[in-house]
């Protein structure tokens, strides 16, 4: 029987990682002949083809679920990098490589400009794929009417958000991220808060706090009545200030920051005591929970934000994809489906300190823990929306071979200081180092490590924004609706819309009517026909 050509292209590409560095761009060239056949080409374009073809039929059923997968930073470069990086962890050439949200059918771009910033930050963003509202940076669940740092503009301004319409319409919801859960995208989910910063009274103005403003942690137990799951980090915020943290009991880091003296934790399980709630700080406490028997969680697994996935403890720490397969577990339980907000947030994180290694295992992870959910669910009754909310000054270049290692040098000097650079670059960052008046020679260094920090065109202790579109990807019930360029804050219109909740509901009364109506036609006719017959 004859091998497809996929098969064949990992069988090479398995082959070729066994070859010595120095012959393994020889030896792809020579046996990647069957790419120079036009038919090779032409068979996987009619396959493709056909696939679409498919499509034609929507999918306009209502939504149970829907799952929100954002990737913090994800921009398409990161995304286009992050598919050769899964390609070349399975050792082959990777740019060949499918992403899982590389399988979804409906893909556009989404404008990620803030109300005041080109370039946007997450803060605002997050208000925008979440509440459906445009806003200023740095203000999380408050309209652009609200100003960065100033409390007094708080009030009147607020804006809800889809995980809310989702709980007003009795489904069960629930917030995941490798971040603080009280960090700017996950708590546009709940807050409404003037700055972003505010995680806890302790990082707050004095005035801002006898004003009335409330800091982001406490909004997360107070703003929306028992969220279903709440997993991520940010335990210190919770916690009295100086009171040592559970994990590292002797690092001060690490201490609670109130100051108002609350245990917020404490709080959530007196309140949750009679609703089969658990609270789990660590994998092994995760991991032995029974999601039968659980139906609230709050999961607060560091003190700050979670470690990066290449430095993570498996014993201890989960990963993303553990996360969400128990809280997904736990949501579709309740048989008036969920809403999840998934966040890959140290996507980000990797970039701005400049290290593309970790930024692009962190995507790799997400999308792992995106094939997964995807396990877990069908597209006949769950939407599923993958996308970012900024791009990053991230990309990569320089006239790279095929299966040139994602991390690896450019295969050609700088004709101008005659050094070599890896293809990975910043625009701007860390990154940026002279030594004796000259760029200097990655060569001497090992650009391949896990912290290091690519080269960048200006020096900055800290990596900023891009401030170009970024993808949607986008599956299941009414998944159409996502093409071309949008606004970023159409997305949980569209989601609304799936699902019949929020502002979106009136499509779904008269097509439920007219299928209550339809269904019941049989029974009627049979009911007069009875009464015709005893008459």
């Amino acid at each position: 029987m004859q091998k497809s050509s996929t098969a064949l292209i990992k069988e090479v590409s398995l082959l070729l990682a066994s070859f010595p560095p120095h012959l393994k761009l020889k030896v792809y060239l020579r046996v990647a002949d069957q790419e120079k056949d036009p038919l090779f080409w032409n068979t996987w374009a009619q396959r493709t083809l056909k696939n679409a073809l498919t499509l034609q039929k929507l999918n306009q059923n209502t939504a149970k679920n829907l799952i929100l997968f954002l990737g913090d930073g994800m921009g398409i470069p990161t995304v286009t990098a992050a598919r050769i990086l899964k390609g070349q962890l399975s050792r082959q050439s990777g740019e060949e490589t499918q992403l899982e949200m590389d399988n979804f059918p409906y893909v556009a771009l989404s404008k990620t400009y803030n109300t005041n910033a080109q370039v946007a930050d997450s803060a605002g963003t997050a208000t925008a794929f979440l509440c459906g509202v445009k806003a200023n940076e740095g203000t999380v669940g408050v309209s652009a009417a609200a100003v960065r740092s100033q409390c007094n503009t708080t009030q009147g301004n607020e804006v809800t958000s889809i995980l809310r319409w989702a709980k007003e319409a009795g489904k069960s919801v629930g917030i995941v991220t490798t971040t603080r859960v009280n960090h700017a995208t996950p708590s546009a989910a709940y807050a409404h808060c003037v700055n972003r910063d505010w995680y806890s009274d302790g990082e707050m103005p004095a005035e801002a706090v006898e004003a009335g403003c409330k800091d982001i942690a406490r909004q997360l137990f107070e703003n929306i009545p028992n969220i279903d799951v709440i997993m991520g980090g940010g335990r210190k915020y919770m916690f009295p200030k100086n009171q040592s943290d559970v994990e590292y009991p002797g690092e001060k880091k690490h201490f609670g920051t109130r100051i108002d003296r609350r245990n917020l934790v404490e709080e959530w399980n007196n309140r949750m005591k009679n609703k089969n709630a658990n609270y789990v700080w660590n994998k092994k406490e995760l991991l032995s929970l029974n999601p039968n028997s659980v139906d609230y969680l709050l999961g607060l697994f560091e003190p700050g934000d979670l470690p990066y996935d290449l430095e993570r403890n498996n014993e201890t720490d989960p990963s993303l994809t553990e996360m969400v397969e128990v809280a997904i577990k736990i949501l579709k339980k309740n048989p008036s489906g969920f809403y999840l907000l998934v966040e890959g947030g140290r996507i980000d994180h990797g970039h701005h300190d400049g290290k593309a290694k970790q930024a692009l295992h962190e995507a790799v992870e997400m999308d792992r823990a995106i094939g997964h959910a995807g396990l877990m669910t069908s597209i006949y009754d769950t939407m599923t929306v993958v996308t970012a909310d900024h791009s990053h000054m991230f990309n990569f270049g320089g006239y790279t071979p095929r299966g040139n290692t994602i991390f690896g040098l450019a295969p050609i000097l700088s004709d101008v200081d005659q050094k070599p650079f890896t293809a990975i670059l910043y625009g701007n960052g860390p990154g940026f180092k002279v030594v004796n008046g000259l760029r200097e020679n990655v060569s001497t260094l090992d650009y391949e490590e896990n912290n290091y920090k690519a080269q960048s065109a200006v020096p900055l202790s800290m990596e900023t924004h891009g401030g170009e579109d970024v993808a949607v990807f986008a599956k299941g019930p009414m998944a159409h609706l996502l093409h071309g360029v949008h606004e970023q804050n159409y997305i949980p219109h569209v989601m609304a819309y799936a699902a019949c909740i929020g502002q979106n509901r009136d499509h779904c009364m008269s097509s439920s009517g007219a299928s209550s109506l339809s269904a019941a036609l049989p029974s009627l006719t049979a009911l007069l026909t009875l009464i015709r017959l005893l008459c």
